[in-house]
């Protein structure tokens, strides 16, 4: 008797715990995804001029990124048990001072530290989407824009390479399709969510 109250008690917990990851995540992708399109609008209506607001953007994207996955990993234990955003949040800070450093030097530098940091931040991202595969759901989402951000990272370092000048609107498909990814994990969560409280 003791045993099986035990088990449910442990089942009960589990559940739960998923619960509220669900939850959570549902938001916290839906404000990523948001923040994303609008950045993308931005990059989109700034072009290929270069001034202060491309410079805000490009050193404001990795900066998000970092406040983003520090209140993800606070919410959800802190920074000691969530090594891979933890993480994040000091690549993606770095990389926020190295862009700042790079839009003197010209676009095509800022280009190939965007490129660095899609990389390893996707790889951070894909490990965060394993991660939680077994507590929440729509980690495939998570694990396929990580993996497609590393691509992404090391065709940016390519093109910087290049004789073309680019600009931000070489950056914002990356981030387009980043959002694209952060609103299937909340849209598929919201409707997870939404068929356990019909079948509740």
């Amino acid at each position: 008797m003791t045993s099986q109250s035990t088990t449910s008690t442990g089942s009960s917990t589990a559940k739960n715990a998923g619960n509220n990851a669900g939850s959570w995540l549902r938001s916290y992708y839906f404000t990523r995804g948001a923040f994303s399109v609008a950045w993308v609008a931005a990059a989109f209506a700034t072009g290929s001029n270069f001034g202060p607001v491309t410079a805000v953007l490009l050193v404001g994207y990795p900066l998000w990124d970092a406040a983003a996955n520090l209140v993800d990993a606070r919410r959800n234990g802190g920074l000691g048990k969530n090594p891979t955003q933890t993480l994040n949040v000091f690549v993606s800070t770095l990389t926020a001072a190295a862009v700042a450093i790079g839009l003197g030097y010209g676009m095509n530098a800022v280009l190939a530290v965007f490129g660095a940091w899609a990389i390893f931040s996707g790889l951070l991202q894909l490990a965060t989407g394993v991660r939680r595969w077994k507590i929440a759901g729509a980690q495939w989402a998570m694990i396929l824009s990580g993996a497609q951000s590393s691509l992404a990272g090391a065709h940016f370092i390519v093109k910087a390479t290049g004789d073309t000048v680019p600009s931000i609107v070489d950056i914002a498909p990356y981030a387009a399709f980043g959002a694209f990814y952060f609103l299937v994990s909340a849209i598929s969560l919201s409707i997870s969510a939404y068929r356990a409280r019909r079948s509740a």
